[in-house]
Order: C-alpha cells, then structure tokens, then sequence
C-alpha cells in the first residue's frame, strides 16, 4: 500500500469581533482636537486683524496692458482703493471701478504682499472713427466710444457716417442702427484678414457698404455670410480696378461695374463706364 498524502485545505478566516483597540488609535484624542481649534481659531484671528490693519494695505498700483492715456485712467479709477487691505480686496472692487473706463475692455488683478495692487488690463481695440456733421469719436471693435476726436485725428482708420441725428457718450455702446452695425463689420474685416484699404462705413436702405480708398464702393447687403462676402471680394478686386463698386451681396453671383447693379445677376460682369 502507497503512502498517503494528506494536503490541508485553508480553513475559512472566521469573522471575529472587531480590534477595538486598534480602532480607538484612529480616533483623535480630545487633547489633538482642542490643539486643532486652537490653530484654526488663531488663524482666523491673525487672518482678521490683518484685514483691519494697515499692515497689507494697498500703497501701490501697477497697471500693465496699457500705456499713455489709458493707463493714467486706469490709475485714477483705482486710486480709491489705496488703503484697502490686500485681504479684504474682491474682484468687484476692481472691475466695478474699472467698467467706467472706455479704454478698457476687461481686467484681471493680483496680490503682491504686503502693499501692491498688480492689474493686467486687456484694451478696447480701436477701429473707427465715428463721423457725425463735425464731430467725431474714436469707437472700437465692439462698438464702444473710446474718446471724442479733433477734426482730422486718426486719419488712418475708417469713418463711420451717421445718417441722422445721435446721441454720442464716451463710454457708452453704439446700437447697431447708429454705427454699431458698421463697427462690428469692421471688426470682422480685421479679424478675417481683410487687406483692402477702407475709407469709410455706410449703411444705406440696410445694405453695408464699404468705401475703399482705391475709390470703389464694395456693396455687402446684409451682414448674413459677411467673412464669406469679403473673401469672394478680395479675390475679384485685383479683376476689377477702375470699376466704381463690387456688389458681392450674393457672393455666389457678384457683379461690378459703374452702373447701377443688375437686379437679377447671373456671374461677375465687368462693366464699362458710361
């Protein structure tokens, strides 16, 4: 007879009563939570006494992002949170103050201990220049009026003609019936890389014209399709030099000439002048 092994099989673990002794470990002591509220309480009380006392209070201002004009604005829009601590700073103080200043378009602030105010500011970009009888004002890409303009400053950016009668407020937004319209689209023209030389903005009868400085008139209709439309035009105007305006209304269909536009187009039409 052979010899016989026998193999233990592992025996069930037998769920027992919890280690209590090891779990009381885990539990803080109540010496560590009187230490631990002591430590939140003196932070507290270091953190509010900090608040009302001079010791963070804002003694300067930097401001980056503008230059010149803008930034003495900037400044002076600022200046009555100097004495303010650091600590009791909110994002309100600053972008209230600052949303009266034309030039800015929107800002962000930073904290450098213990007295300095640190202000990064994006700027309004300009883009026209509105155009109403003899006054005027520089407007940027979203409309804004930046500042009101001497007869004849800034000659190199386009005008924008007012057709009636409108109130005109630095700091204030155009509506799109009186130039915001026109503002917006040359913003878009900025953006897609339009190279042509604009002279002036108008809207006629709802149809947005542009006025080239090579003396063609660049009729854009709508503003559905605009980037499409000034596209389409930038890749026929080297065709169509001497013409007096390029229609692209229907960018599947433009027209130029000198007389006025066809109503139902049918392709690009070079017209003679008359």
């Amino acid at each position: 007879m052979g010899a016989v092994a026998v193999v233990p099989f592992p025996q069930r673990r037998r769920l027992g009563a919890p280690d209590l002794t090891r779990l009381a470990r885990l539990v803080p002591t109540r010496r560590s939570l009187l230490v631990a509220a002591a430590a939140v309480g003196a932070a507290g009380l270091l953190y509010l006494v900090a608040r009302e006392t001079p010791l963070f209070a804002v003694r300067s201002i930097e401001v980056t992002g503008v230059r010149g004009p803008a930034a003495v604005h900037v400044r002076a829009a600022l200046r009555p949170l100097e004495g303010t601590s650091l600590l009791a700073l909110h994002v309100s103080d600053v972008d209230d103050r600052l949303a009266a200043v034309p030039e800015v378009r929107s800002a962000t602030y930073d904290r450098a201990f213990p007295n300095t105010l640190r202000v990064v500011v994006v700027p309004e970009q300009p883009v026209a220049v509105v155009r109403e009888g003899a006054a005027a004002w520089l407007v940027s890409t979203r409309g804004r009026v930046l500042n009101t303009l001497a007869h004849g400053e800034r000659r190199g950016l386009p005008r924008i003609w007012l057709a009636r009668r409108v109130d005109v407020a630095v700091g204030e937004t155009l509506a799109p019936d009186d130039g915001g319209r026109a503002a917006a689209a040359l913003a878009l023209a900025r953006r897609a890389g339009f190279r042509a030389r604009i002279r002036d903005v108008m809207v006629t009868d709802g149809t947005l014209v542009f006025g080239l400085r090579s003396g063609l008139d660049l009729r854009l209709g709508t503003d559905d399709d605009l980037a499409l439309k000034l596209a389409v035009a930038e890749r026929i105007l080297p065709l169509v030099r001497g013409s007096a305006y390029l229609d692209v209304s229907l960018p599947s269909r433009p027209v130029a000439g000198s007389p006025p536009p066809p109503t139902a187009p049918t392709n690009v039409q070079v017209v003679g002048r008359g």
